[in-house]
């Protein structure tokens, strides 16, 4: 598998991890069922792990390919903005289209 084939797939990773807060009911994916609803700090404590999750598969396939680069703070906020962009379907669906259903 080439570095671009795996690029795209820590994306499509981050992708669908970013959103899954935001599609189920469910405490970090596989906990109980909440009734009614998750609140949003669960959500939001859920995104933020997730996105640890994320950052530690990616570095796991840097440090397959070759050397691990050092980063610095500035990286993992840029990440994280990227991650949060990600989610931003999800968001939409579960917090501004959903409530204005019902």
């Amino acid at each position: 598998m080439g570095q671009g084939v795996e690029v795209a797939w820590v994306l499509l990773v981050a992708a669908i991890a970013a959103n899954l807060p935001f599609v189920n009911e469910r405490l970090f994916v596989v906990g109980p069922q909440r009734v009614p609803k998750k609140a949003l700090g669960w959500r939001l404590l859920e995104l933020l792990l997730l996105y640890a999750l994320v950052l530690g598969i990616g570095t796991a396939l840097e440090a397959r390919i070759g050397q691990r680069q050092p980063q610095g703070w500035e990286f993992y906020v840029a990440a994280f903005c990227l991650f949060v962009t990600l989610a931003f379907p999800g968001f939409v669906w579960r917090v501004l289209r959903r409530r204005r259903h019902g």
